[in-house]
């Protein structure tokens, strides 16, 4: 979903919004956007691997600033990938960019705003550890945040411009303009000042009926219809100095009352012959469809924790699955094996040249695979990946453990290789890293030397440490030296190998406690750039 430039036109008129202090409220948030909006807008490391401790420490903040005005946050996560192929093309090109996106910033050092790969995890944990009400989606989740924020009349916290479009009797709070860091006071309550907007002051703005603003998400083209024939800043007013693609659209549609009128018209701009019209009228409806709200099952599942029927989901997912998915303790990439035998892996800071630095880690996928399919043909798993700025589908075979699952622990370090006495003396925390560790040092290539064994190893000590030494370790203008890129790479394959290596260990129910994230590979920006930089 989405509407392209919708949020930066709306941003052009801002008497559409209301100023409010808001506190004393539930706010239903889009996880997926704030997590990308709080990394993005913090000026964190991005090329370095990340800068998870501090990350960590910004995510806190928030909730703090939340809780201090009486903010009760109920955090709603996307799940697996479209089960249609509604959005293949708009997927694959987001894709595509992020790859050619992620070189870039290997090559020249800028921020490319590619979302460091543990980022993620470090969202979800800290929520986690702070008890804040996370919900996992089964597929996006735009339409049940709307949903519950419309259940509950309380707003909506994103800056996806899909939320411009839904009804919320609650409205939308544009993070843009949520200024949490700025907590102030009215008497004896804090608030949060902000602004909310309302899709019916953008109709009243804009002199347009209500039920046509999907109509308008439609004809303006979101993920699903991509229809950009007529030159709608034609009809933009006259002596507009820039007129826009959005504000003709609107003007268009001002002459307008019903939807079907609206469509029909809009048929004959585009020059749509005869025979083609019912399918193109099928496609509109398919994304005007996506704003009409339905009944949730997360109001049920945040006030009572469980679900409302496990039946109404996807037979190709076990009923034991499906508790703990909402819970988001299991990662949504399962969603997608089990219903596409699919996984798209996500991509680091890399060039072209290497190799993906996924490639590390497939033994240990296939295994997940293995425990997620078991028998089922076809059995085979469309990994998506790169092969230089080329996005890949490559065919992988799943591997049938021959260890009992009930003996989750051992299914766990066979696929590392490592041997439980081997990690006999470490503290429960560090047995997972320093697995992964031994498997990297097995596995990484080029080969990790010294130097960088040592660094990572001091990334794992505790902050204490890490305050006492990392400031030996570089050299103050560290910052601004050029990525070591063959360093950088092998610090990618570890990356990717703990992260996968956490998938498995949650699909079978935490044979080790997972690590914390933050701490394991927060540390301090030194360490990250003793790694990442030519010393």
């Amino acid at each position: 979903m989405g509407v392209q430039g919708l949020a930066s036109f709306v941003e052009k008129h801002p008497k559409v919004y209301r100023e409010v202090q808001f506190n004393r409220s539930r706010l239903v948030i889009d996880g997926c956007n704030l997590n990308y909006l709080l990394y993005f807008g913090s000026g964190l490391d991005q090329n370095h691997g990340g800068e998870y401790a501090a990350y960590e420490n910004l995510i806190e903040r928030f909730i703090t600033a939340l809780r201090t005005c009486e903010i009760s946050p109920y955090v709603v996560l996307d799940g697996g990938s479209d089960v249609t192929d509604k959005k293949v093309e708009t997927v694959a090109k987001r894709t595509e960019d992020r790859v050619k996106r992620a070189h870039i910033a290997a090559v020249t050092g800028k921020r490319m705003s590619v979302l460091p790969r543990m980022a993620d995890l470090v969202f979800r944990q800290t929520l986690a550890r702070l008890q804040v009400p996370v919900a996992q989606c089964f597929e996006e989740a735009d339409r049940e945040i709307a949903a519950l924020a419309a259940e509950w009349r309380c707003p909506v916290l994103s800056y996806d411009s899909d939320f411009y479009i839904f009804d919320l009797p609650g409205g939308l709070l544009p993070y843009t303009h949520f200024h949490w860091k700025e907590v102030k006071q009215s008497g004896s309550l804090s608030f949060i000042p902000c602004r909310r907007y309302y899709s019916s002051s953008f109709c009243i703005f804009f002199g347009l009926q209500p039920q046509l603003l999907p109509t308008f998400a439609a004809l303006a083209g979101n993920d699903y219809v991509k229809l950009k024939v007529v030159k709608w800043d034609d009809f933009a007013p006259p002596g507009t100095e820039t007129p826009s693609r959005l504000e003709g659209l609107l003007c268009w549609l001002k002459n307008f009352e019903e939807t079907q009128e609206a469509l029909e018209a809009a048929l004959v701009l585009m020059g749509v012959l005869n025979e083609n019209k019912r399918e193109v009228l099928q496609r509109l409806h398919l994304g005007m469809e996506d704003y009409q709200l339905r009944p949730t099952s997360l109001n049920r599942f945040f006030l009572h924790g469980n679900l409302n029927d496990p039946k109404t989901q996807t037979d190709l997912v076990p009923n034991w699955m499906l508790l703990p998915l909402t819970q988001a303790r299991l990662s949504s990439h399962i969603l997608d094996v089990l219903r596409l035998q699919q996984m798209g892996l996500g991509f680091s800071i890399e060039h072209e040249k290497l190799p993906s630095a996924n490639l590390i880690s497939r033994p240990v996928r296939q295994v997940l695979y293995g425990l997620l399919l078991g028998r089922r043909k076809p059995n085979l798993v469309d990994e998506i990946d790169r092969d230089g700025l080329e996005v890949t589908s490559i065919k992988v075979k799943p591997i049938l453990t021959r260890t009992k699952l009930s003996d989750r622990l051992q299914v766990l370090l066979e696929a590392l290789e490592v041997t439980e006495e081997s990690l006999s003396r470490l503290p429960p925390e560090l047995k997972l890293p320093a697995a992964v560790t031994c498997y990297w040092l097995q596995k990484a290539q080029p080969t990790p030397d010294r130097t960088m064994l040592k660094a990572l190893l001091l990334g794992m000590c505790n902050r204490s440490t890490l305050k006492f030494t990392a400031g030996n370790s570089l050299h103050k203008n560290s910052s601004k030296q050029r990525m070591d890129i063959s360093a950088a790479y092998v610090f990618n394959q570890w990356q990717a190998s703990l992260k996968h290596s956490i998938h498995l260990n949650q699909l079978l129910g935490f044979p080790l406690p997972d690590p914390r994230v933050a701490e394991t590979l927060g540390g301090r920006r030194k360490v990250q750039r003793f790694i990442y930089n030519k010393c």
